[in-house]
């Protein structure tokens, strides 16, 4: 029996490029999304990362999960470049994963050529204005 509509964490199973960013949110797959996202091998998730606090609490726990496919990962932290924390910088070193900082912008360019060149690449995208 139908139970009604079904609300669900925000995913895009599949990989696909950035096509638009700003207002706030990202398009792709001729889809939006409102707020930051993380781009990953197993899709483009919803993600709870702000300015304000883009490495607080356990918020990259599904990068990990995924980092035997993910040799690296473009942070981009909003409009200003915001160092890694060096515990996090650390942990990702540990997983075989290269964290490189940078604009939002900066980021969605890279991921772009990245993924275009079929690389192990993933994005943890915080959204802008």
């Amino acid at each position: 029996m139908a139970k009604g509509i079904e609300i669900r964490a925000a995913h895009f199973p599949g990989r696909a490029p950035i096509e638009a960013y700003g207002n706030g949110g990202f398009r792709f797959a001729d889809m939006s999304h409102r707020g930051s996202i993380l781009c990953l091998p197993s899709g483009i998730y919803g993600w709870d990362a702000t300015v304000e606090t883009p490495f607080a609490g356990d918020r990259l726990a599904k990068v990990f999960e995924e980092a035997d496919d993910i040799r690296f990962l473009l942070f981009g932290t909003g409009r200003e470049i915001r160092r890694l924390p060096p515990a996090l910088a650390d942990r990702m070193r540990q997983a075989g994963i290269s964290c490189d900082p940078m604009s939002t912008g900066a980021a969605v360019r890279t991921f772009n050529v990245m993924l275009a060149e079929s690389r192990p690449v993933a994005a943890a995208l915080v959204a802008v204005d």
